[in-house]
């Protein structure tokens, strides 16, 4: 068995009172309550993240690299069990070897009306992983962090025709953007992981569309 690295354990104490970007705060009220899976795992090269990659065909965030995660329904006790119930749905995670380490503050989805609980958690026994809900998921892969933190793979998304900006990644095939990039942007910052990168300059660059996302320039 492998304890919670102490490492993480940081993380999680400051990633509790992280500031939250202005678009990406809840409203008072409303919105649909959902929670997702941040899982921590230790692999051949170090920390990594388990991602999934949605379907297509789905009608919202179609072929986004996520979190696995989804609504909080009646019968789940807490976000942190929604999450990992949702985690073994989608990628077949078996919660008993998850340990909660603890939780980012909530965050909104204008979107799709989202109230996001992002649940931060160790995989203390990893397990194999793969598409479970096929009609859901097309893939699953654990991203090494220090893919993630190099500055090669980074890469900038325009929304709003160019009032915003934010992070991306270019990794194992995915281009992780939107609300699943910012979070791992913050996380790599939080944690120390995060490399110098030049933005000037920067000819990666995509701009967000309602059908995904299109090269800028």
């Amino acid at each position: 068995m492998n304890s919670t690295p102490n490492w993480l354990t940081a993380l999680a104490d400051s990633a509790r009172t992280m500031p939250v970007p202005l678009p990406m705060r809840p409203p008072e009220s409303g919105g649909r309550e959902s929670a997702v899976l941040i899982l921590f795992g230790e692999g051949a090269e170090g920390p990594d993240l388990l991602l999934i990659q949605r379907n297509e065909g789905l009608r919202r965030h179609a072929g986004q690299p996520a979190f696995p995660g989804g609504r909080i329904e009646p019968s789940d006790p807490s976000p942190e069990a929604a999450a990992l119930r949702e985690a073994a749905e989608e990628t077949g995670a078996d919660p008993e070897g998850i340990d909660v380490v603890g939780r980012l503050p909530e965050l909104y989805l204008s979107y799709s009306d989202f109230r996001v609980a992002p649940v931060l958690a160790w995989w203390r026994e990893p397990c194999e992983v793969r598409p479970v809900d096929v009609a859901e998921v097309a893939a699953v892969s654990r991203v090494p962090i220090a893919r993630l933190a190099d500055p090669e793979n980074r890469v900038e998304v325009r929304y709003g025709q160019g009032r915003r900006w934010g992070p991306g990644f270019r990794v194992d095939g995915m281009l992780v953007w939107g609300f699943t990039a910012a979070i791992v942007d913050s996380l790599l910052t939080l944690g120390g992981w995060e490399l110098h990168w030049r933005r000037e300059g920067l000819t990666d660059m995509f701009e967000a569309t309602p059908y995904g996302l299109r090269p800028v320039g």
